[in-house]
Parts: C-alpha cells; sequence; structure tokens
C-alpha cells in the first residue's frame, strides 16, 4: 500500500502503527528518517522572524492564491492508494480542498483520509483512523492503549496537587489563547486553564484578557516555533503593558517552548506535551522540563 501523509501528526501516527510512507509534505521532520522521504507540498511562508512578520507573509500568500502548493507530478509518481490530510487549519498545513485539487490531475484514484480533531480523544481516534486505512488496526489500538496509559499516570500523580492557573499562547501578536486539545493537556497536568475549554478554537485575544486572567504560570509555544525561535521571539509577549505584574512573572514561571513538535501538533507526542506540562506546573513533582522543549528567557529570570 503506497501512503502520502501530507500532515507532520499523521506521519507521526504512520511511524507509531509500523508502516512508512511513500511521500510526505515539506514540514514532517519526525521521526527522523521522514525527512528523506519525497516532499509534496510547498509553501510561501518562510515562516522566519517574529509573529508580526509571519502574518504579513501569510496574508500576502493567501491573495497570491494560497499558502501552500502540492506538486501534481510527483503526487502522480507516488501512486498514492491513500492520502492523509486535514481539514482543521488552512494556515498550519494544506488544506482539504487543495488535495482534492491535485487528486483531480493524476492517473490514481487515491482514498483521501481526513482528520480534523480539536481535542485529545479525537486525536487518538484519528490513530485508530490511519490504522484502519494503512491495515494496521491492532498495532494502532496497542499505541492508542499506551497513549491512554501514560495520560492516565500523569492525572494519577496531580489529582492532589494544588491547580496552577495556566495560560498558553500559540501566537504572540497578535496574542492567541491556544485553545483545540490544550486545555485538557493542561488539567492532565494539573493546571487550571481560564481563557478556552477543551476544543474551542485557538482565537486572537486582548493583552488585557490574557492581564485580568491573573496567570500563575504563561507558556509561550507559537504555532511554527521551535524552542529558539520561540525564545528569540519572546519579547513579544514580554513587552506588552502589565506584564512584570502578572504573578507567572513575578514567580520566575514564564516560559518558551516548542510549540511546532510538542503543543501546536495534534499526534502521539501530545502525550509528551503532558508530561512536559506537568513538569512545568508542579517541577517538585514531575522535575524540571526537558531543555530541549522548554526554556525560561532572560525576561523571567
Amino acid at each position: 500500500m503506497n501512503v502520502v501523509s501530507l500532515l507532520p501528526s499523521a506521519t507521526e501516527m504512520m511511524y507509531a502503527v509500523g508502516v512508512e510512507p511513500v511521500g510526505v509534505s515539506h514540514e514532517c521532520d519526525f521521526p527522523p528518517q521522514a525527512r528523506e522521504k519525497p516532499s509534496v507540498t510547498s509553501t510561501r511562508v518562510s515562516g522566519e522572524g517574529d509573529s508580526a512578520t509571519i502574518n504579513e507573509e501569510v496574508a500576502e500568500a493567501r491573495q497570491e492564491g494560497g499558502i501552500y502548493g502540492v506538486d501534481a507530478e510527483l503526487l502522480d509518481e507516488l501512486e498514492p492508494d491513500v492520502i492523509l490530510t486535514q481539514a482543521v487549519c488552512d494556515v498550519c498545513a494544506v488544506s482539504d480542498d487543495a488535495v482534492r485539487h491535485a487528486v483531480e490531475a493524476i492517473d490514481s484514484s487515491p482514498r483521501l483520509v481526513s482528520l480534523h480533531s480539536h481535542t485529545v480523544d479525537g486525536v487518538l481516534d484519528d490513530i485508530l483512523t490511519v490504522g484502519e486505512a494503512v491495515g494496521r488496526d491492532e498495532e494502532a489500538r496497542e499505541a492508542v492503549d499506551n497513549l491512554r496509559g501514560r495520560l492516565d499516570g500523569v492525572r494519577e500523580r496531580t489529582a492532589s496537587l494544588s491547580a496552577e492557573r495556566t495560560v498558553v499562547l500559540d501566537w504572540l501578536d497578535p496574542p492567541m489563547v491556544a485553545g483545540h486539545w490544550v486545555p485538557e493537556l493542561v488539567e492532565t497536568a494539573g493546571g487550571e486553564y481560564p481563557l478556552a475549554s477543551a476544543g474551542d478554537e485557538s482565537t486572537p485575544r486582548e493583552w488585557e484578557e490574557v492581564r485580568d486572567a491573573a496567570p500563575e504560570t504563561v507558556v509561550a509555544a507559537p504555532c511554527g516555533f521551535g524552542l529558539a525561535q520561540a525564545v528569540r521571539n519572546f519579547d513579544e509577549v514580554a513587552d506588552r503593558d502589565g506584564w512584570g505584574e502578572l504573578p507567572a512573572v513575578k514567580r520566575g514561571r514564564a516560559y518558551a517552548a516548542d510549540g511546532h513538535n510538542y503543543f501546536n501538533r495534534p499526534g502521539p507526542r501530545l502525550v509528551d506535551t503532558a508530561e512536559i506540562l506537568a513538569c512545568i506546573l508542579h517541577p517538585d513533582e514531575f522535575g524540571a522540563p526537558p531543555s530541549d522543549a522548554v526554556a525560561r528567557p532572560m525576561r523571567v529570570r
């Protein structure tokens, strides 16, 4: 079976159930061997610079015909039986519609499997969907059982701990409070998440809303930013009025985090994200968060 994955999280799901894709998106980078596969997509947005600059690039790309392109010629050569795509966010990855348009130009007639989950349970169900699509139902069930067991383990250890009032930002300018699966991950990790509920879309907020929530912990994990880029652009939020008065800042509990690999990617490593959050919120219980995923910028030391 030839499977093309146009979504980094779906690629991770494939490897989790023991199947390698024949083609991937330009953003599929984990596990490392995924980088060796032919890339079927491209983007008009560099992804470099600060949040405001990237916002401008996204707006320009949309005016010029779309953020992402699909190489229909390469797709045709790969002769896919199944294509994994998404319908969650047309800024984060190639859209369902763009994929359907490309498929109309190739000879094969692949099955399109579109993932569109906004909650932790939905993401775990997507692993089962991918397993069914690639003929690995049993392996998918085993993977999901393992991931649920790890989540249950975190919940059990945080159940008796004091909940930390937490805000996770998945964009900095404008400030955007992370929704989708993030509220559940925070609560699993022993936090209280006052500005969004499970399944809510991530939406821009007035800075005053974030400030008035008086978070005891702030995590800046901008969508698509690795840890180094999140640290470089941390002042986009730290320069805002009242930053120094936030309880999180006074306590030295404001962090930059790797959104690209963890917080923003709805795949198996969301469970890693829950464990990382547990380290952030309750270091006495779980130990310090991993240094390759989380850092405290100079503005909060």
